[in-house]
């Protein structure tokens, strides 16, 4: 009784054993039908009563080791031998004792597993010495063997008796390379003697025949030559020859038109076994499956076909009988509409016929256990365009893709890359050139049709393909495919729910049948699975909603809720520490997300029109979507034509609009457009309002209201303004709306006259504050303004770490177009270390990620410059100019700063000097010097304009002012020091200028010019 208890419950037994058991007893007493068909055991167990031969292990066991012993003796013929033991190995129905808990299972199945091997190959070696009528037919079970039991050399040598037999002495010799290679690499050994010998003798050239001529062999299937050549799927063909190798099962399946009847022809052409193509596609009922297979193995002129059979006649008993002892590989094509008897039917034969392998084309699946499925998926581009190329040359002779690559590439892209699509756009070419019919694929249905006329109709438009599997669809399938019209570039489980749900309506459900009717893909991402339609069906399933309008819009405003909602709960945490994941579903669902929002704005639904161009903002500039988000704000303001009354909610929400279109099109914008007086008033109303603080005005995208004054210009009060967000923000923003401020009012105290010692209290806040935020953004922009810092105090080491910093941060959060200005910035503390190689090397890094994603602050102008400056430093003046002329082409932005354009004054009045001479030169660097002066240009940017000045004075025999304007330079630096080529552009000068003057009058003139104001030195450059 315990061990019973052991076995059946393992290390989880019932708390009442003993009873459970006995109930256990009890139903299997009725499942017998007496009771005393399991009897009680004296010492505590039962026992069944039955005699070994009621029992199917038992009795294998016995004909198991009577059929080895058969073949041992030589009396016995081994076809006594061989049928004694097909007789044992036809019990087994599965694996032994099934039923059996683990691990006690594995235990007791051990030996009648293994006495099942042995019986296996003792049949195929008794069927191999009686001369099999089909050795062929021994061949799939050999190999499965093989398989388990790779290392076994008798199996080894079976295989190679069993293709000698069946007349294949060259794939014989193959296998035993095989075989070769396999002892070798997983033992280290070679084959042994028997299999040598057996080698040995498949060498040698077969005896003269002396019997008579073999009787004409059986049909090798019913497979017809095509007439097309076979294109782009010879990976496909490949793996099916790996799969119906292992298998006796495989099932293509894919879409309509995908070419799965056309890649399991090529496999069955190829395969050992004779191939029979069973064409299931014209029949009108589940019953005709057997008959129709009948008729393609030429069983079926006896006429068969009556309604009504007797037991004797029934089809499937035919075919049982006629396939048992026959190796062969059966067709199944086009299953889907027969699919249940296709499936019963495929059962069965694999269950009584060990020869047959089964290979099946649908669009979903048979579902018969051991079935392995292999997906028919589009053509990728490349053979999918010579597909076109081979069916266009026969369509229209002489023609070549190179006339028009960039067509065929749309065509067969926006025809998913199915062969069947591509075909019918092909044969358009006799009327149509390859622009003409992309130009026309938004009408795919009426263009592509005119197909073979020896096709089936369904086959011969692309509508008709599409017809078919929906005409094989439920009523709850054709709702769901409709509605799912309405997704863009697909969606996940949840918004097909939302979308797509009605009462008692099991939207998981219904979206998995469709799954495996090859109309929606399934496609796992790291945020679950998606769902998607190639874009023939999305189109057809377009047509079909337009049937259903109401149903259809119902849907649509479902889909703008959704992802407005999906919008809003993404967008404050597109700004923390936690942004990753939603970034990247934004990013996915944005497809989906412009759907709603071109609804919203058809529709003239000003309140989700704003809502969503207020939840997708940021992202568009995080992510470099900026132009268009510029135009799809710019379509939402369009709603409200008119300004609404001033001190409304409605006028905030029209400003953040208008303040949101400035931000976003700041970059791609010339700054003259925005120094227009219709700006600048806008940009005063603006700034009337939000500076009086309210939470509405300090979120975003209403916090960068300072931000407008610098697109136009008008900078009075500027620096106040800037003051007055701040503190707004304290009050009523958030950290992270703190921080923008704030880094607006480091950035820009950076770049003003007497700005750099004011950032040091707002950089330490800046950076408490992207500690709490997380945002990835945020902490690189902080990085940078710390870069930007240290660069401008000479600390260039420093600088370098901040800016690598900023790069990693704008790189992990997606903000690729940040990248080539961090990279630019990170050359240009190479340059001021005089690492010229190395800034040259990053620059050419910047230059490609700019080509790669955009740049942001016109990185092409601030790479070109730099790239002058590292001419200038070698001299090379030609160089420095060509980088000049573009720099200065390149500097037409709104956002480029002031100290950018007298950084391009700087090195004009250098090229000036080399090509004209130094009072050349001196007469362009006062004007400059004085614009510098004008835009408050920070004091390096201004040391390093006089520092120029200076040395152009000194080439023209002015050393006494020259040794003046460099001493208020040096003086303006507040002891930071120079940059390398800084230091080197004075060569000597400031030594050989004393040297003239001599001791006092050297110190007289430095001493008057560390009293120097930047004024006063534009006063003495004028005057010059």
């Amino acid at each position: 009784m315990t061990d019973l208890v052991d076995e059946v419950w393992g290390d989880d037994p019932p708390r009442d054993a003993p009873a459970a058991l006995q109930a256990l007893v009890s139903r299997l007493r009725r499942a017998l039908g007496a009771r005393d068909s399991v009897l009680a055991d004296p010492t505590g167990g039962y026992r069944l009563a039955a005699a070994r031969e009621d029992v199917d292990l038992h009795r294998f066991t016995r004909l198991a080791h009577e059929g080895v012993r058969r073949l041992d003796d030589p009396a016995t013929p081994p076809a006594t031998a061989a049928a004694t033991l097909r007789q044992a190995l036809a019990l087994w129905r599965g694996p032994a004792l099934a039923d059996l808990p683990e691990p006690a299972r594995s235990a007791l199945a051990a030996a009648p597993e293994a006495l099942r091997t042995a019986a296996r190959r003792a049949r195929v070696e008794a069927e191999l010495r009686a001369g099999a009528a089909a050795p062929a037919s021994l061949l799939p079970e050999l190999d499965a063997l093989i398989h388990e039991h790779p290392y076994d050399e008798p199996l080894r040598a079976l295989q190679l008796r069993a293709l000698r037999a069946a007349g294949r002495p060259a794939d014989a010799l193959a296998a035993y390379e095989r075989t070769r290679r396999t002892l070798a690499e997983g033992l280290g050994t070679d084959p042994g003697p028997a299999l040598r010998a057996l080698h040995a003798e498949l060498l040698r050239p077969p005896p003269e025949p002396t019997a008579p001529p073999e009787p004409p062999e059986a049909p090798r299937g019913n497979l017809r030559p095509r007439l097309t050549s076979f294109v782009g799927r010879e990976p496909d063909l490949e793996a099916l020859h790996g799969d119906l190798a292992r298998h006796r099962l495989v099932t293509l399946i894919g879409p309509g038109g995908s070419g799965k009847t056309r890649l399991a022809e090529h496999a069955a052409a190829d395969h050992p076994e004779p191939g029979w193509l069973v064409e299931l596609a014209r029949l009108d009922h589940p019953a005709a499956v057997p008959g129709a297979v009948l008729s393609a193995l030429g069983l079926r002129e006896n006429g068969l076909v009556a309604r009504e059979k007797t037991p004797a006649e029934d089809p499937t008993t035919l075919l049982i009988d006629h396939c048992a002892h026959r190796g062969l590989l059966l067709v199944l094509d086009n299953c889907e509409h027969v699919i249940g008897a296709a499936a019963d039917l495929a059962d069965r034969l694999l269950a009584h016929c060990p020869g047959i392998r089964v290979l099946a084309t649908s669009r979903e699946p048979l579902g018969v256990p051991g079935e392995v499925l292999r997906p028919v998926e589009p053509l990728p581009p490349d053979p999918a365009h010579r597909l076109f190329a081979d069916r266009a040359a026969a369509a229209r002779p002489g023609f070549t893709p190179h006339d028009d690559p960039a067509a065929v590439a749309e065509i067969c892209a926006r025809l998913d890359g199915l062969p069947l699509a591509i075909e019918l756009a092909a044969a358009r070419l006799r009327l149509l050139t390859p622009r003409q019919i992309a130009d026309r694929l938004d009408d795919r249905f009426r263009l592509l049709t005119g197909g073979s006329r020896t096709l089936l109709p369904r086959q011969q438009t692309l509508r008709a393909v599409v017809d078919w599997s929906w005409d094989l669809l439920t009523e709850p399938e054709r709702a769901v495919l409709r509605r799912l019209a309405v997704f863009t570039g697909g969606c996940d489980l949840t918004a097909a729910e939302a979308v797509c749900a009605e009462p008692a309506l099991d939207v998981a459900d219904v979206l998995g049948s469709l799954v495996d009717k090859s109309l929606v893909l399934a496609e796992p991402t790291p945020d679950g699975m998606r769902y998607r339609m190639l874009e023939t069906i999305h189109e057809y399933a377009i047509s079909r909603a337009a049937d259903e309008p109401a149903q259809a819009r119902t849907t649509a405003l479902r889909h703008a809720a959704h992802f407005l909602a999906l919008a809003e709960e993404a967008e404050p945490l597109l700004r923390t520490a936690a942004q990753l994941p939603w970034i990247r579903r934004v990013e996915i669902e944005l497809d989906n997300l412009r759907a709603a929002l071109d609804l919203a704005v058809r529709d003239g639904d000003t309140d989700t029109a704003q809502r969503l161009v207020f939840a997708l903002g940021w992202f568009w500039w995080l992510r470099n979507y900026r132009v268009e988000g510029a135009e799809w704000t710019a379509r939402v303001i369009a709603l409200t034509p008119t300004e609404p009354p001033e001190g409304s909610p409605a006028y905030v929400t029209h400003l953040s609009l208008r303040v949101l279109h400035m931000f976003l099109r700041s970059e791609s914008s010339e700054a003259e457009e925005f120094r227009s007086p219709e700006y600048r008033a806008l940009a005063r109303r603006i700034k009337e309002t939000f500076r009086q603080g309210s939470p509405e005005t300090n979120t975003f995208p209403g916090v960068l209201w300072p931000t407008t004054a610098l697109l136009t210009g008008d900078l009075i009060d500027f620096h106040t303004d800037l003051d007055e967000a701040v503190e707004n923000c304290r009050r009523h923003g958030g950290d992270w709306e703190l921080g923008v401020i704030l880094m607006l009012r480091t950035h820009v105290a950076i770049d003003m006259t007497g700005g750099l010692h004011t950032v040091d209290a707002d950089l330490v806040e800046l950076h408490e504050i992207a500690h709490r935020v997380g945002d990835r953004w945020t902490r690189a922009q902080v990085s940078s303004a710390a870069g930007e810092v240290a660069l401008s105090r000479g600390q260039y080491d420093w600088a370098r770490i901040e800016y690598e910093e900023c790069l990693r941060l704008a790189r992990e959060v997606g903000a690729h177009i940040e990248a080539p200005f961090a990279i630019a910035r990170i050359a240009e503390t190479a340059y001021c270390s005089g690492d010229m190689e190395g800034a040259e090397r990053l620059l050419a890094a910047s230059d490609r990620e700019s080509r790669k994603y955009g740049g942001v602050y016109d990185v092409r102008a601030f790479a070109r410059l730099l790239a002058s400056m590292i001419a200038l430093y070698r001299g090379d003046f030609a160089k420095a100019r060509a980088e000049y002329v573009v720099a200065r082409a390149e500097s037409k932005g709104a956002g480029v700063p002031p100290q950018f354009f007298a950084g391009l004054d700087n090195i004009e009045a250098l090229l000036v000097a080399h090509d004209q001479g130094p009072r050349a030169a001196l007469a362009a660097v006062g004007p400059a010097f004085a614009d510098a002066i004008s835009t408050h240009c920070a004091e390096r940017v201004l040391a390093a304009l006089a520092e120029t000045a200076a040395g152009l004075l000194a080439a023209t025999d002015r050393p006494g002012e020259a040794l003046r304007v460099l001493a208020a330079a040096t003086a303006w630096r507040s002891g930071h020091p120079r940059s390398v080529p800084e230091e080197t552009f004075l060569d000597g000068f400031p030594e050989r200028a004393r040297t003239l003057l001599g001791p006092t009058r050297s110190a007289a003139e430095e001493a008057a010019g560390a009293a120097l104001t930047p004024p006063e030195v534009a006063v003495l450059l004028k005057s010059s």
